[in-house]
C-alpha cells in the first residue's frame, strides 16, 4: 500500500469552528482571503477549495434562507454570482462552473447558518481518481497565488454598472 501525505488537510479535520461566523467576520478581511466586500455583499475565496478559484459569495447580514433575504439583496448576490463569473473566465479561463448553494446539513451546507454561493471553477481533468478512490484532491496553485491573481479584478468591481 502506498502512502499519501496531505499535511495540509489536517486544518479542516481539526478545525472546531473558531467563534464566530467566518463570513461576518470576512469584511475585516481577517484570514487574508476576502476578495470584494461592500455594505451588502461579499467574495472570500474558499479555504478548503474544490478546484483553484473556488469563490463563495455571500449577502453580509446573516441570514440562512434565501426568504429572509429583501429583493435588493437578493438582485446583489445574484449580480455578484455574475461578475464573479466573469472575473473568474478573464483571469482563470475554466471550462464550465458549478454555481450553487446547499440548504441546511443534510444538503451538504458545512456553514448552515450564513447563506452563501459557491462559484467553482472546472476544467477537463480537474478531479481524477485521487479524488474517487482516496479522497484527496490536488490544488495545482497555492491559495494566495491565486488571491493574488484575482484580487485587482475585485477591487475594480462596480456592481453598479
Amino acid at each position: 500500500m502506498k502512502t499519501m501525505w496531505a499535511p495540509w488537510r489536517i486544518e479542516y479535520i481539526l478545525d472546531n469552528r473558531k467563534e464566530g461566523c467566518v463570513f461576518c467576520k470576512a469584511p475585516a478581511n481577517e484570514e487574508g482571503l476576502t476578495l470584494f466586500a461592500n455594505p451588502e455583499v461579499l467574495v472570500v475565496m474558499n479555504k478548503f477549495p474544490y478546484t483553484n478559484g473556488h469563490l463563495l459569495v455571500a449577502p453580509v447580514r446573516h441570514v440562512s434562507t434565501l426568504s429572509e433575504l429583501s429583493e435588493k439583496e437578493m438582485g446583489r448576490v445574484l449580480l455578484l454570482v455574475e461578475k464573479s463569473l466573469g472575473i473568474l473566465k478573464k483571469v482563470m479561463n475554466p471550462e464550465g462552473f458549478n454555481v450553487g448553494l446547499n440548504l441546511g446539513k443534510v444538503a451538504g451546507a458545512g456553514i448552515e447558518e450564513h447563506l452563501h454561493f459557491h462559484i467553482v471553477p472546472r476544467w477537463s481533468g480537474d478531479v481524477n481518481a485521487l479524488t474517487v478512490f482516496a479522497d484527496v484532491r490536488v490544488i495545482p496553485e497555492h491559495l494566495k497565488s491565486t488571491y493574488d491573481h484575482l484580487k485587482p479584478f475585485f477591487d475594480n468591481l462596480d456592481l453598479n454598472t
